[in-house]
């Protein structure tokens, strides 16, 4: 059996840009169509994943709303990673954190795109 090609999604956008909705979009259609895929979360983009952060919020012309995305990725096998440094400096630790959202540092996504993962980012 061929092991599933994977997709790293490096995200930095927050509330403040649509395209933090959208690499969660993608995201999901990356897992859709068999990817096994990483969303590698840095500056605005770790406020999406801290408990309580995007409660029905809704960026438009994006529809379902944020908090679905992310909660539709994480059960359908999508990894979230955070980044140590922009967890740090906003004072997050994984307690603040989502369920499922890790604080790990971009040596694991390196390793990823090492053995062939493609890439996207917004």
């Amino acid at each position: 059996m061929e092991a599933k090609k994977k997709l790293v999604i490096l995200s930095s956008r927050g509330l403040d840009d649509e395209r933090g909705t959208v690499a969660w979009t993608i995201a999901n259609s990356g897992l859709a169509s068999g990817l096994d895929v990483v969303v590698f979360l840095t500056s605005t983009g770790v406020d999406l994943v801290r408990k309580g952060g995007v409660a029905d919020v809704r960026i438009n012309p994006f529809d379902p709303p944020l908090n679905e995305l992310i909660q539709n990725f994480k059960a359908n096998g999508g990894t979230i990673w955070v980044c140590p440094p922009c967890a740090k400096v906003r004072g997050y630790t994984e307690n603040d954190l989502i369920d499922g959202a890790v604080i790990k540092g971009s040596g694991a996504m390196h390793e990823l795109i090492k053995d062939g993962a493609a890439t996207l980012c917004f």
